[in-house]
């Protein structure tokens, strides 16, 4: 079982996100991420997707850190991959964020995956939601070119492995999640990073190829 999410006022809701973004959010899509926070809320007994640990800092831990690595997302990608969506950070975010990239949320647990569903639909985003496992042979649904990789807290040697064909030569990742000892996929390089916010440790990196 998991925990209750505190009720946050959605005015409240709104100035912690502001304070958290690294970046002015617009009007439609702090409203996505608060209809995405009461699906969150009201499935999270069940599923826990966010731990009792960071409950009572759920917008700035999960909502913020996913804000402050949208500066590392190329302005021109026309579609992202999002690898082991879960709670949706930070997939639903990115595409909340950056309308005009098509965003395909993948996630292998099934329960995970109609969570995702509903929020996209309570949310009006229209998020191609995968109920997959990144692996060879590819599952069926995502693009045949893929601008941008994203993924948190995962282990990406494998999932690179297997998407690469499909990143383009410009193809970037974004991580969120890389610590200290973090090693990045073969045939990849670490361009940027971001310290997050709050954190002496975590950081949120861009990829590129060698």
């Amino acid at each position: 079982m998991g925990s209750t999410l505190p009720e946050i006022p959605q005015s409240e809701f709104f100035s912690r996100l502001d304070a958290a973004a690294v970046e002015p959010l617009s009007e439609g899509a702090a409203e996505k991420l608060w209809l995405h926070y009461r699906e969150l809320r009201r499935w999270n007994p069940t599923l826990s997707l966010v731990g009792p640990g960071t409950a009572g800092e759920v917008v700035e831990r999960h909502y913020g850190e996913a804000l402050g690595g949208l500066a590392l997302v190329p302005p021109g990608a026309r579609n992202a991959v999002d690898v082991g969506s879960g709670a949706g950070f930070p997939g639903f975010v990115v595409a909340a964020c950056r309308p005009d990239i098509e965003v395909t949320l993948v996630e292998a647990n099934a329960r995970k995956w109609a969570f995702l569903e509903a929020a996209c639909r309570r949310a009006a985003l229209p998020c191609r939601c995968l109920n997959a496992r990144v692996q060879t042979p590819l599952p069926e649904g995502l693009p045949e070119v893929m601008d941008l990789l994203t993924a948190r807290a995962l282990k990406l040697d494998a999932i690179v492995a297997a998407l690469e064909p499909r990143l383009g030569k410009q193809g970037r990742i974004v991580f969120w999640g890389g610590g200290e000892g973090f090693s990045a996929p073969r045939g990849w390089r670490i361009a940027r990073q971001i310290s997050v916010a709050g954190s002496l440790r975590r950081r949120t990196l861009e990829l590129v190829r060698e």
